[in-house]
């Protein structure tokens, strides 16, 4: 049996990164739904800022995407800047996710990812503007 024929295909298993790439999919097509004016003056849903006040490093990622997915590119990168790097992340992952299945591929493993030098690098970015921005 070939490893790209359809057998084969439907037999590999379903990845974590498949997940996370279905999981961000739903959260990008609800920021096209939700209305930018109703996530800025919405309810604090941060654990962290609810118990301390102050903002985590991904405080702001809801409205920064919705902001981005109506094309408000300045109120995105207002909200927090790296939610457009996770909108940009999200599609590598997908567009990796789709191009190993068709190929008969198993999918990208995060872990993998998560280990590269890039990605810890923004990783280590993304704290510091969140410690910065809590003492600002």
């Amino acid at each position: 049996m070939d490893a790209r024929s359809p057998e084969r295909r439907s037999r590999l298993p379903v990845a974590g990164s498949e997940w996370v790439a279905a999981g961000g999919l739903v959260a990008l097509g609800a920021s096209f739904v939700l209305s930018p004016s109703g996530v800025d003056d919405g309810p604090v849903i941060c654990p962290f800022r609810r118990v301390t006040g102050l903002p985590c490093p991904g405080c702001g990622l809801t409205r920064s995407w919705v902001d981005l997915a109506h094309g408000d590119l300045a109120g995105a990168w207002s909200m927090n800047p790296f939610g457009i790097v996770l909108v940009a992340a999200l599609v590598v992952l997908v567009v990796g996710v789709v191009r190993a299945r068709m190929r008969g591929q198993a999918p990208p493993r995060l872990d993998t990812w998560l280990r590269r030098p890039t990605v810890l690098v923004v990783l280590a970015v993304w704290l510091v503007f969140g410690v910065v921005r809590m003492t600002a």
